[in-house]
């Protein structure tokens, strides 16, 4: 027997007569994900998955780290498959989790029978094995409150499976479920962790990013394509589009008040993102604006941005403040990415007093003086198309 991965469901198991669709959904995409690293089989039994390598070729460490990064998983553990008798059990655990019981100086042994036919109650099997690793590692103190190292025992229709703690898996639904959704991608902090957050929630992202040569150098369009192909090994395959702003933001600041750039601009955004959404049959735009942190995201002013679309408008981070998004960030990987020193379009053109309780009538007349209908259609044909890879 080879050593294989478990992993644990979490949200899925809530679902009722479509919980089937969601765990086949799953599979699927743990099976691609791990694929890249061998020959996997990848099946599902009893509420867990299990994750087993064909041959000896298989590089399980990537193939676990991968695991963890799949939505709809959430625990990870390493484990050794063993015959269900107690000896067999206790013999495996001694010998795979040999340097954890080596450096420990306490444990204890906590054991799950979902296989109802086994002789042994789970705390007879506790007791028995933890006798047998007490003997072999006698410098081992028993606490059962808060013990250095837990051993799981896990007794299941196939085998019995010894491992040591779980590591936290990501979480939330699989990808896909969820439908898909246009996602605005700029350089910053937000914005990737807003992307994560909804697929996390089980939607396939469709990222949009505005560039506005020259004053967004190819710099700041690198930097984008990085944070893009960091959140790929989350969010999965993705073709990011790539919209020029150039023109639309320099007839906005020949033809718009000052005060009323940002709003204007985010508009064009989102009728874009709209068009965008259309193409790619996606049912929502995700944005990472956050209640107050700037001028255009106040109320009145998100307000006054969506107007110009019919899909919903998802943001994720709406109530969360700066120090939570960025500790998301660092989480998932992003973060150093983010604060690269590169421009991004809406840094462009910032007026000096924005508006920041705008009246919808006033916007729309500031912005009347715009042909937006052949100014989106050009920004529309100029588009770049990029697929991103985990």
């Amino acid at each position: 027997m080879r050593e294989m991965i478990l992993c644990k469901l979490g949200e899925v198991i809530l679902k009722g007569l479509n919980r089937r669709s969601f765990e086949d959904k799953l599979l699927s995409n743990l099976r691609r994900r791990v694929s890249k690293y061998g020959s996997f089989r990848v099946y599902s039994k009893q509420s867990t998955l299990y994750v087993e390598p064909a041959d000896d070729a298989c590089d399980l460490a990537a193939a676990f780290a991968a695991c963890r990064q799949v939505f709809g998983v959430v625990a990870v553990s390493r484990a050794f498959p063993c015959e269900k008798d107690a000896g067999a059990i206790a013999a495996a655990a001694a010998s795979y989790l040999r340097a954890e019981l080596s450096a420990a100086k306490s444990f204890k042994v906590e054991s799950k029978r979902a296989d109802k036919t086994f002789p042994l109650t789970s705390i007879q099997l506790s007791q028995q094995v933890g006798g047998a690793l007490h003997r072999a590692f006698p410098h081992l103190a028993v606490d059962v409150h808060d013990p250095e190292l837990t051993v799981f025992l896990e007794i299941r229709d196939d085998a019995a499976f010894v491992h040591g703690p779980a590591v936290p898996g990501a979480g939330g639904l699989p990808l896909g479920m969820g439908g898909t959704a246009v996602t605005l991608l700029s350089g910053g902090i937000d914005s990737p962790v807003s992307s994560w957050m909804m697929a996390k929630r089980g939607v396939a992202l469709e990222p949009l990013h505005f560039f506005s040569p020259p004053y967004t150098s190819a710099a700041a369009k690198e930097k984008v394509l990085a944070l893009a192909r960091e959140l790929s090994p989350w969010c999965g395959r993705m073709r990011l589009q790539i919209v020029p702003f150039t023109e639309i933001q320099e007839e906005i600041r020949r033809k718009v008040p000052e005060d009323f750039f940002t709003l204007v601009m985010r508009r064009f955004m989102m009728r874009l993102a709209q068009s965008c959404a259309e193409e790619a049959h996606a049912r929502a735009i995700v944005t990472g604006e956050c209640l107050g942190q700037v001028a255009s995201q106040t109320m009145e002013a998100l307000a006054v941005t969506e107007d110009v679309v019919s899909l919903p408008v998802l943001r994720p981070l709406i109530g969360m403040d700066k120090e939570e998004i960025v500790r998301l960030s660092r989480r998932i990987g992003t973060f150093d990415t983010s604060i690269l020193p590169y421009e991004d379009c809406c840094t462009v053109f910032t007026p000096r007093h924005p508006k920041t309780k705008p009246r919808l009538d006033e916007v729309r007349d500031a912005e009347a003086a715009l042909d937006a209908q052949a100014l989106c259609a050009r920004a529309m044909a100029g588009r770049e198309f990029v697929r991103i890879k985990p």
